[in-house]
């Protein structure tokens, strides 16, 4: 029997996803927000806004 585990995770500027199946890792793909770079540090609203732009085109591309 094949295991098939899709990971979601975000942290404060990142957004990735990845598929894995009997341990082999299958693909994964980071959302980087290139956002905060002008304000020196993450802008927590920015971030929000940015990981609900990426969350679907992440997990897109990760399956």
């Amino acid at each position: 029997m094949s295991i098939t585990i899709l990971s979601i995770e975000s942290s404060c500027d990142e957004t990735s996803c990845a598929v894995c199946r009997d341990g082999k890792i299958l693909s994964n793909f980071i959302a980087n927000q290139d956002v905060h770079q002008k304000f020196g540090g993450v802008v927590p609203e920015l971030a929000s806004r940015a990981h609900m732009q990426n969350i679907v085109p992440v997990v897109d591309t990760a399956l």
